[in-house]
């Protein structure tokens, strides 16, 4: 069962949504665990996505990303360079607890 993030789900998914789109666009986040734990496999779903390269998969992509550049950028860049992979795109690295409220943090970046 998905993780709820404290948020209803169409919040949730445009936070979702949004991480993603920020992830693929700069190639790392820094968030919480949690929420990294939760974007890792939309976003290996979006690369894998781009491997497939067809008109269909293009448009699921389109749908989902918020971004027109970074769709291009996924199937032109990022997809092909995962060519010989299968699967294991991202990668989390926890960073220790957050000042504010002790939230364990993590960088979740694309391999």
């Amino acid at each position: 069962m998905p993780r709820k993030l404290g948020r209803k789900t169409d919040h949730r998914m445009a936070m979702l949504r949004a991480m993603v789109t920020y992830l693929l666009d700069n190639g790392r986040i820094e968030t919480t665990v949690t929420r990294a734990k939760e974007v890792r496999p939309i976003a290996e779903k979006m690369i894998t996505l781009g491997k497939n390269g067809t008109l269909a998969s293009k448009r699921q992509a389109f749908a989902f990303i918020t971004k027109e550049d970074v769709v291009i950028k996924l199937f032109d860049e990022i997809a092909p360079k995962y060519k010989e992979r299968n699967g294991g795109y991202t990668r989390i690295v926890r960073t220790g607890p957050r000042r504010g409220d002790a939230a364990e943090m993590a960088i979740i970046e694309l391999v």
